[in-house]
Parts: C-alpha cells; structure tokens; sequence
C-alpha cells in the first residue's frame, strides 16, 4: 500500500514513517510540510491512502482532505489530530476522511487504522467517538453546526496566517477581487470589524494556532 504523510514538523513526519514502514506491505511514497503541498504532492504520487495533520499551514488537514477527495475520489485520507474534540471529527467526516486518529494514541492505533480506511471501514481511536459517529450517520442534522463554507474556511485560515489578497488568490487559486469579497463576506457573516478579530475566531476554532 502506497501512503502519503502530511505534518508541518519533519520530526513527526519521520516517526510515523519509521512505524510505516516497518510493515511489509506498507511503503512510504511521500512526504508534505503544509496542507497546500499536500494536495499538490497527493496529485503527484497518487498515493493509496493519505495520512494529514489536521493542523497544518496554509490549508488545515480537513481542508486538504476536502481538496484531495474532489480531485481523486479512490484516494483515502486519515486525519491525525492533538484535538479529541466532537467537531474536528465531524468536520474530518464530512470532507470525506474515512477515519482519525489522536496522535496520542498514534504508536498504537495508526497501523490499525491504515489497514481498515484502507478496506472502506471508519476507524476512530474513540468508544465515545464511535458512537456521537453512529448518531450522525443516523441523522445528519445533528452535528456541530458551521456558519461558513468550506471556501471561506480557507480563506479566513490565510488570513489569519498573514497572508496578502494576492498570495490567498495564488495559493487557492481564485481572483484578487474574490477574495476580497470573501474577506469582506466573513467580516459580515461572523460581525466582525476587523482583521484581528477574525484571527482571534480563527484560533478559536482551531484553524491556526495562537
């Protein structure tokens, strides 16, 4: 099987490919510093199955997983996360990775987990996970509810890391205009007045770190 691991901290990264690859069928084909390399280094090597940080620079994990499921649907995605927290699960769910991981457990968990996303089985290192899981499946509505999109997730995520219009426009490939009318979309949505405020909503929720 033909993995793809995804973390800012090159320390991680070589620890989970230490623990990867000492399983015979599994080999380590690439490696990702940042969610926007992710997507592209996923593009390059169409690996069987990514592993992502869910907090990562420039693109969080759950957005590159967004990104990497729209362009290949077959490709698997795991989410590793610090946060055992109801609504980065959710949110994981529903851009379409198919299991997570606290990194906490990742030593014992993480090779379990690669074999069953990898057979189409969710895995969650959570009893308590499994079953908020086994209540959205059954009605959907009764997730966490998200007053922005997954575009204006990103963008917000960019602005808070300090990135320009311009360089927003380039690393998520939309017009200048667009996102500044995005920029100006969040500061309505949310009732916000300023650039500050939005990175302090944005470290709330878990899209950058303070």
């Amino acid at each position: 099987m033909r993995l793809m691991i995804a973390d800012d901290h090159s320390m991680v990264r070589g620890g989970l490919k230490l623990l990867l690859d000492r399983q015979p069928d599994f080999e380590v084909v690439a490696e990702a510093g940042d969610g926007a390399e992710a997507v592209a280094v996923a593009l390059e090597h169409r690996p069987d199955l990514c592993i992502l940080d869910v907090s990562m620079p420039k693109l969080t994990g759950l957005q590159a997983t967004r990104e990497i499921k729209l362009q290949m649907p077959d490709v698997d995605v795991l989410i590793l996360s610090m946060h055992d927290d109801e609504r980065y699960l959710f949110e994981a769910l529903k851009a379409g990775a198919g299991g997570y991981v606290l990194k906490t457990e990742a030593d014992r968990a993480l090779v379990d987990a690669v074999r069953a996303v990898s057979r189409g089985e969710p895995f969650l290192t959570s009893s308590a996970q499994r079953r908020l899981v086994r209540d959205w499946i059954a009605d959907p509505t009764s997730g966490p509810s998200e007053p922005l999109s997954p575009r204006e997730q990103e963008v917000l995520k960019l602005i808070a890391e300090a990135h320009t219009n311009r360089e927003i426009g380039e690393i998520l490939h939309l017009a200048e205009k667009t996102v500044e009318s995005h920029r100006g979309n969040l500061l309505r949505k949310l009732g916000m007045r300023d650039r500050v405020e939005l990175v302090r909503y944005a470290i709330r929720r878990g899209l950058v770190e303070a």
